[in-house]
């Protein structure tokens, strides 16, 4: 951040009073600007024994499978945006829509929420930003081409999940890893 959105004057990364680490202030209306961590929301839907991935459209990791996703907007639950994003990337309605897992990725500050869900109808398409989707079981999941790992933990989780018919809330932590 370079300029004060309320005022347009430089910001310094200094500690503000009272507060214990550094933040953007204003140089002139001492504003205090909080740059807090981007919730990601998404859905693992599934109709019958089959998860629906999408082939992404847009960067990053075009051309790589996902589960629905994306950042959520102001004025929504998470729920809302999970079943929001499926739609745009999936054209497909979901129901029943339960907290399953929760990701903390604090080297790039974003959390992201998964919500398992019925793909209503069993009917979806293909949203903008992507290029394919499609209903998959465990063994057609294309494995070496999931576009992040926490999508691959989720799926792999729930297929897990799936032989016992206990799906609890899961709640771990992405820790930075370098890509070979």
């Amino acid at each position: 951040m370079k300029f004060c959105t309320s005022c347009g004057s430089t910001v310094a990364l200094t500690i503000p009073e009272g507060d214990d680490r550094e933040r953007f202030v204003c140089t002139s209306c001492e504003s205090i600007h909080y740059v807090n961590p981007r919730v990601i929301v998404g859905c693992l839907p599934v109709h019958e024994d089959k998860v629906l991935l999408c082939k992404r459209a847009i960067e990053p990791r075009l051309g790589y499978w996902t589960l629905p996703a994306g950042f959520m907007e102001n004025g929504e639950t998470t729920p809302q945006g999970a079943a929001r994003e499926t739609w745009e990337e999936a054209r497909a309605r979901v129901t029943d829509l339960e907290l399953y897992r929760i990701f903390d990725v604090p080297y790039i500050s974003q959390v992201y929420m998964f919500y398992r869900c019925r793909v209503e109808d069993g009917r979806y398409g293909v949203g903008p930003e992507s290029l394919e989707t499609g209903l998959y079981t465990e063994q057609e999941i294309p494995w070496d081409e999931i576009a992040f790992p926490v999508v691959k933990q989720t799926l792999q989780s729930y297929f897990e999940d799936v032989k016992t018919g206990h799906y609890p809330v899961q709640v771990s932590a992405v820790e930075y890893r370098r890509r070979s």
